[in-house]
Order: structure tokens, then C-alpha cells, then sequence
């Protein structure tokens, strides 16, 4: 979960509920150049499986200047460490090449629900963060991982990385209040 793609990937958590937010689009690849002459892309996913992205559909394309465009229909397979896949109505590699670091969205409610404790990283955006002694770190901004562990990005009167290991350093995530509260040093 989670680049923010791997906010797709749900993760292991505690007893917590919280109903999508329906309209979030989730980042959950990128569109990487053509594959061949008759207008195959690769694909890199930030799904696991990867290729569970093409189960979430439509996709929203944004190109790098913010355009989007929507699309359903795309076929695809494994290929290697990417994914190859064919776009509806795209068969030429001019095309395909023009679509070159195009981002792949999909709406959050396109996700299945996440299992009961379980959430999307993409959940997380936006709770408050505070320590075991009331300190406020501001709010969650992403995660990404780091092979070791995931890491929770706080941005509040600064950035703070803090571990996502529970019950280590993540004490306790309650949606309900919008709090995610840590063992977290404020000095460090």
C-alpha cells in the first residue's frame, strides 16, 4: 500500500471500519512505452498481484500536464517485470509512445472493501497524527515502503517518517476519530 500506487495493497491492521471515500481516485500505475509495432503498451502496477489491475476499471489517464481521459476495456498479461496490455481503440506504437509516464487511476470504490482489519494506505491520508502523550504531528500525507517495513509520512510544523509497525511505534488507528496515534518522539 503505498510510490502512493502501493496504497492499493491492503494492509494487515487493527479492529478499524471506515467506509471508502468514493470519489478519491487512486494511483495505481503508470503507462511505460510501447511494446511491439501494433500498439501493446507496457505496464508497470503497484497492485498485488500485480496484474489485479486490470480487474479495477475504468481507469483515468493523466498525463503529466494534468489531462485525463477515461478508459475501460483494457486486456492484459504478464510480461517479464512489467505488464503488456492493449488499449481499446490504440493501434499504432506512435500512439502508444505518446502515452509514455501516463498515470493509471481508478475511483477508491472500484477497490474491493478491504477485509475486516484491514485498510487501503490511501485510507490513512488525511487522519490526524498524535503521540501517546497528546504532541499533534499534523496529518498523514502518504507511505511508501521501504522493503523493511512501511513508513507513515506526518506532516504537521514539520515531516516526520515514522515506521509503520505496530504495536512498535503505531499504537492504535480509530477512523472514527481521524487519529492515528504513535510512540513517536516529538525531538526526533
Amino acid at each position: 500500500m503505498a510510490p502512493a500506487a502501493r496504497s492499493a495493497r491492503p494492509t494487515v491492521r487493527m479492529n478499524t471500519e471506515r467506509p471508502p471515500t468514493p470519489q478519491k481516485m487512486i494511483l495505481l500505475g503508470r503507462l511505460l512505452g510501447a511494446f511491439g509495432v501494433r500498439g501493446q503498451i507496457k505496464i508497470e502496477s503497484w497492485t498485488e498481484p500485480r496484474d489485479a489491475i486490470f480487474r479495477y476499471q475504468p481507469w483515468t489517464l493523466r498525463d503529466a500536464r494534468g489531462g485525463e481521459r477515461a478508459l475501460t476495456g483494457v486486456r492484459g498479461k504478464a510480461s517479464g517485470k512489467h505488464l503488456v496490455a492493449t488499449l481499446p481503440d490504440v493501434e499504432d506504437r506512435e500512439t502508444v509512445e505518446a502515452l509514455h509516464g501516463t498515470e493509471i487511476h481508478v475511483p477508491r470504490s472500484a477497490l474491493p472493501p478491504p477485509q475486516p482489519g484491514e485498510f487501503y494506505w490511501v485510507d490513512l491520508e488525511g487522519l490526524r497524527v498524535v503521540n501517546s502523550d497528546g504532541t499533534d504531528f499534523g496529518t498523514v500525507s502518504h507511505l511508501f515502503s521501504t522493503g523493511a517495513n512501511d513508513v507513515l509520512v506526518a506532516r504537521g510544523d514539520r515531516e516526520r517518517l515514522i515506521p509503520f509497525v505496530e504495536p512498535d511505534f503505531v499504537r492504535s488507528v480509530d477512523f472514527e476519530a481521524g487519529v492515528v496515534t504513535v510512540d513517536w518522539d516529538p525531538e526526533f
